[in-house]
């Protein structure tokens, strides 16, 4: 890179030293100024011309102290050449010659900001006389990168004078680096009682500068949003660069010039028992409170928020923010209205219960009071039944006995709803329900269990009898669905029977008859008879024998009479194990005389 500096160097100076030779003995032409990075090796040339070629030339560099004093660091004629010790330069000079041309090259390696000196070339000939060249050589560093910091307070714009806004530092540049203040892109330049930049610079131990600046401003309202850098500016060699700060932005504090208020929560219309949140705010940011007041109350608000828990109608009505500036202690005000819907509980008339005749005709109303326009319907069962207020049951029956609900709602509002029951009677004698089948089969000894549903009203007295006079006990009773009496009752089954289920109240009466036939009752009786009969004449045949002689009984030996007899007939004998008489049966079923 030095190389080809040089050699474009020297073919300049040539050129225009072959104009200028024509009326110079000597002529010594340099650059007015060399520039280079620090550390980088700068090349210093010095071109000259001679009339007469013929003589001794003798070369001297110096440099110029910054007391003005010139020091010479190098030497050169015809037979020697050489480096003056004990200069700042000993070690990191060289001298190139130019080939073919009258001119050298001084190498500075490794530049230092120390070496932004003044250096001299001076050329002497023997017979055409001295002259001298300078040139001054700048040395470059290129700056750290600047930093930026903004003020952490708020700054409000009803200060009178500047305020600070932020500092801007850039360190280690050479030369001194500028610094330029941006507002949203557009440079900042003093103004009085407007704008103020100050800036102060810093040089380092190594030589270097550091530069810092502060910017203050008669902050607006529209600053709150703007950003804010800084552009540092600094030179290289041939040209000037620049760099930018990260931005920054302020808190910008200014008053309200009006103030807002409104229902956040809930969103549509608002009931009994919601939660109401009512905000307020001013359209600026200086410190200030917020109250509302409401009728003959004034409520503090947290957050610019005030929250109504479990509204009723009661907190209808007008709501007053107060905006209170904390410095200039200006009032604002901003109204908000709020109306709270309401559905009182439903009445329903007649109220509770009603008893209406077999066959009469009922008339019942439903109405709740609202804010808001209502829907009505009837229910019974889980079923609806009817739609509208009014309910009306025609030809009551035991069917249209039961409990009614109405149930009222705000079609605008889905949450709002409330209900009534009317409980309707219908005045009949009993009516028994009868079941699928009467007529029950039971196996003998076991336990049936005979069910009577009744309905009537008023709920009629149940009892249980049987075909043979029995009253039968009843083992529960109960209402299983609304107006229908159930009523159970078990016994034992014997034999066949009939059971009744009788009902009775103010109204008339009702009976229900259970047939129960009980299986297997007939073989157990003609078993009895059989073993009975077995038994009597296993008797006789033991007794025949006993009289005959073959069967010896009591405690010894025993004679055994022979009666005479007819062969036609057959006597047996009977005797209790209990008495000594003797019954002697004939053939045909006749008593004969004993012969005892």
């Amino acid at each position: 890179m030095a190389g080809r500096d040089t050699g474009a160097l020297l073919v300049g100076l040539l050129v225009l030293f072959h104009t200028w030779g024509a009326w110079a003995a000597v002529q010594v032409y340099m650059e007015d100024r060399v520039e280079t990075f620090r550390g980088k090796t700068a090349p210093i040339a010095c071109m000259f011309t001679l009339n007469d070629s013929i003589g001794e030339v003798v070369m001297q560099w110096f440099y110029v102290t910054r007391g003005g004093e010139k020091q010479r660091i190098y030497f050169q004629n015809s037979t020697v050449k050489f480096k003056l010790p004990d200069t700042p330069f000993a070690d990191r000079i060289t001298v190139n010659e130019t080939g073919g041309t009258s001119g050298v090259v001084l190498n500075i390696a490794d530049v230092q900001l120390s070496d932004e000196l003044e250096f001299i070339c001076l050329i002497r000939h023997i017979t055409d006389g001295t002259a001298e060249g300078r040139t001054k050589l700048k040395v470059f560093v290129t700056p750290d990168r600047p930093t930026i910091e903004g003020v952490q307070t708020g700054i409000s714009v009803t200060e009178l004078k500047t305020s600070k806004i932020g500092t801007c530092e850039v360190k280690n540049g050479y030369p001194k680096p500028n610094i330029t203040w941006y507002r949203n892109k557009m440079p900042l330049r003093n103004e009085p009682d407007e704008v103020k930049v100050m800036s102060s610079s810093t040089t380092e131990s190594s030589g270097l500068f550091s530069v810092t600046s502060e910017l203050s401003l008669k902050v607006k309202e529209e600053d709150k949003d703007a950003e804010f850098y800084c552009e540092v500016t600094y030179f290289v060699p041939g040209e000037t660069r620049m760099t930018e700060s990260d931005p920054i932005n302020i808190t910008v504090y200014y008053p309200s010039t009006a103030v807002n208020a409104w229902v956040e929560l809930p969103k549509g219309k608002i009931k009994e028992g919601d939660s109401v949140e009512i905000h307020c705010y001013g359209n600026g940011n200086t410190p200030a409170t917020y109250t509302i007041k409401h009728k003959a109350m004034e409520f503090n608000m947290d957050l610019n928020m005030l929250v109504l828990n479990n509204v009723t109608r009661l907190d209808s009505g007008n709501y007053q923010c107060v905006y209170l500036d904390i410095d200039t202690y200006e009032e604002l005000y901003k109204d908000v209205t709020l109306f709270v819907n309401y559905l009182d509980p439903a009445v329903v008339m007649p109220k509770g219960s009603v008893e209406v005749a077999q066959g009469a005709e009922l008339m019942a109303t439903c109405n709740a009071l609202s804010s808001l326009q209502t829907e009505t319907v009837w229910f019974k069962d889980g079923q609806e039944f009817s739609k509208g207020h009014i309910l009306t049951l025609k030809d009551a029956t035991f069917d249209t006995a039961g409990t009614y609900t109405c149930v009222v709602t705000v079609p605008e509002i889905e949450e709002m709803q409330t209900s009534g029951t009317l409980h309707v009677y219908v005045q009949s004698p009993p009516e028994i329900m009868k079941p699928d089948n009467t007529e029950i089969e039971e196996s003998f000894e076991n336990t049936v269990d005979l069910r009577c549903h009744v309905r009537g009203f008023p709920a009629p007295n149940v009892t249980w009898s049987t075909s043979d006079g029995k009253v039968l006990k009843s083992a529960s009773q109960q209402e299983t669905v609304e107006g229908v009496l159930l009523s159970v009752v078990s016994f034992k089954v014997t034999s066949d029977i009939t059971a009744f289920c009788n009902a009775s109240n103010e109204y008339g009466t009702d009976a229900l008859a259970f047939n129960i036939k009980a299986r297997g009752n007939g073989v157990v009786i003609a078993v009895i008879i059989i073993c009975i009969l077995l038994l009597a004449i296993l008797g006789s045949v033991l007794y025949y024998l006993y009289k005959k002689g073959k069967i010896c009984g009591r405690s010894g030996k025993q004679d055994l009479t022979k009666e005479k007899s007819n062969k036609d007939n057959i006597v047996v004998e009977m005797k209790s194990d209990n008495t000594e008489e003797a019954v002697l049966l004939g053939v045909n079923g006749e008593k004969l005389p004993s012969d005892q």
